[in-house]
């Protein structure tokens, strides 16, 4: 077969979100077969025979083949992935910002789902629910005692379909029932705010399909209300990544047209490939160009406000891609901790209408041609998340933490390492200090309860952001103490 297939890739943005970044590829169909491993595979076929007659009960072949996929592909690195039914469906509508429920960002407290914010014309916002209600039952579904992510399922369903939510309004000390019918919603992954007159806060939280369209409409609000301003903070915190070519639009915005966002190299001819601040190379589905549509004193002040980008270890893959890009063209000044480490690019490809596989198909390199994968990118400014330092960072896990990692291809020292005892000691140093981190975070749980222990991003009480505020006016920032540049040991020879 000589002709080519076209698919659309999918760069992961980190083991522990599990959402991931797009880039086109094309794939060229092999003139020939390699060789198939024969023997082995009568092996398998054999197994699959011996399972089917002899064991204890009748097994479901299906589930069989399925798990014996997601085996193979899981042994090749943290991000590879088998993509049955459910799961495939999940992907897009992590990937799509859409999906069908009420509407609202949640999270627990005292056991029960708390209203962080609802979603701006979603059903509840239309019903009246509030930031800081409690969910205390849902249809006839007690909240107390289940998972944030049942209770995500229960409310999730069908479209035109009603759910029976019972509140409880703090402020009003009283409860009541609110029927609301579920819509398909679609997510803001971008939240803005002014600190004060002169500087903006905007929050990029996942790169998905709107991202690009609500960030440009956010941020021509921040320049009609105020036109002279005098220094931006991006803020990429715990964001997992997402559609790359968001991540190359919103690198457009702050970048010379035509520069060098992010390149991928791989195996396949068309997985390399070299992003720059273009529209073509960012309008996947054609369509108007949002970082256009601003206006000319928009765009010309988003290239050159003053900008720091605030990054920790929970920024992964696309939101590393945008700070690797303004940080080589030294746009901004990077602010935080090192992040994730997430460069690896992967491909996923249908393999019917409701399964697929997301395979890793390249690396992605920085506009210098750094490969930040199992290294991660090292903030200008390291600054602790608040004045006490990082409380629980060593509860967090890196790209090189993950069994299996790739290394970046380039640097021996972040290829999977030999059990040495020297790296035995760094393991368990790393566990003591992780067991330290749980038991300090049991303790301020128990006193308390209910209570966010790391203050909130944008918020007054915001160390990091607080610290941004102060590079942008040029005041003296308070550089961490204790943060270090994480590096893996070499391996030997």
């Amino acid at each position: 077969m000589s002709h080519k297939l076209k698919i659309v890739g999918w760069v992961a943005i980190g083991a522990v979100a599990g959402a991931l970044t797009t880039v086109q590829l094309q794939a060229v169909a092999r003139g020939t077969l390699a060789p198939l491993p024969l023997e082995e595979l009568q092996q398998l076929a054999a197994v699959f025979g011996m399972v089917k007659s002899d064991y204890v009960e009748p097994v479901d072949e299906k589930k069989l083949i399925s798990e014996a996929i997601s085996g193979m592909v899981a042994s090749l690195d943290p991000h590879s992935q088998y993509f049955d039914k459910k799961s495939f469906k999940d992907f897009r509508e992590g990937t799509s910002g859409r999906f069908v429920g009420v509407g609202i960002e949640i999270t627990m407290e005292d056991g029960l789902v708390k209203v962080v914010s609802p979603i701006e014309d979603s059903p509840a916002f239309r019903a009246g629910l509030k930031t800081g209600d409690l969910i205390t039952k849902i249809d006839d579904t007690m909240v107390k005692g289940l998972s944030i992510n049942d209770a995500v399922k229960l409310m999730r369903g069908e479209p035109r379909t009603k759910v029976l939510l019972t509140i409880f309004r703090k402020d009003e000390n009283r409860s009541f029932p609110v029927t609301i019918t579920r819509e398909e919603i679609k997510t803001q992954s971008v939240k803005t705010k002014m600190i004060e007159p002169g500087y903006a806060w905007v929050r990029v939280s996942q790169f998905q399909e709107r991202t690009i369209e609500d960030f440009a409409r956010k941020v021509e609000e921040i320049y009609k209300a105020d036109p002279k301003l005098k220094g931006l903070v991006l803020d990429l915190r715990n964001d997992p990544g997402g559609l790359l070519d968001a991540a190359v639009a919103l690198s457009a915005a702050f970048l010379p047209e035509g520069a060098t966002v992010v390149s991928t190299n791989g195996q396949l001819e068309d997985s390399k490939f070299v992003y720059k601040a273009v529209p073509q190379h960012y309008l996947r589905r054609g369509g108007a160009d949002p970082i256009k549509h601003l206006t000319e004193a928009t765009r010309g002040a988003l290239r050159t406000v003053p900008l720091v980008v605030l990054v920790n270890e929970g920024s992964a893959s696309a939101s590393e891609i945008v700070a690797g890009a303004l940080q080589d063209h030294k746009r901004a000044t990077l602010l935080g901790s090192q992040t994730f480490g997430k460069g690896s690019v992967q491909t996923v490809r249908p393999l019917g209408p409701d399964t697929g596989l997301k395979l890793t198909t390249a690396r992605y390199y920085t506009p210098s041609g750094n490969s930040i994968q199992a290294k991660g990118i090292v903030p200008d400014v390291m600054v602790d998340e608040t004045l006490e330092g990082n409380l629980f960072a060593a509860l967090r896990t890196r790209e090189a933490d993950l069994q299996k990692h790739l290394g970046n291809g380039k640097d021996p020292s972040t290829e999977v390492q030999p059990m040495t005892d020297a790296r035995r000691a760094e393991e368990q140093q790393r566990e003591e200090a992780r067991e330290q981190a749980r038991k300090r975070l049991e303790e301020e749980s128990k006193k308390n309860p209910g209570q966010r222990l790391v203050p909130e991003f944008g918020s007054d009480k915001d160390f990091q952001l607080q610290q941004a505020m102060n590079q942008l006016r040029g005041r003296p920032v308070v550089v961490s103490k204790t943060l270090t540049v994480r590096t893996e040991e070499k391996k030997e020879n």
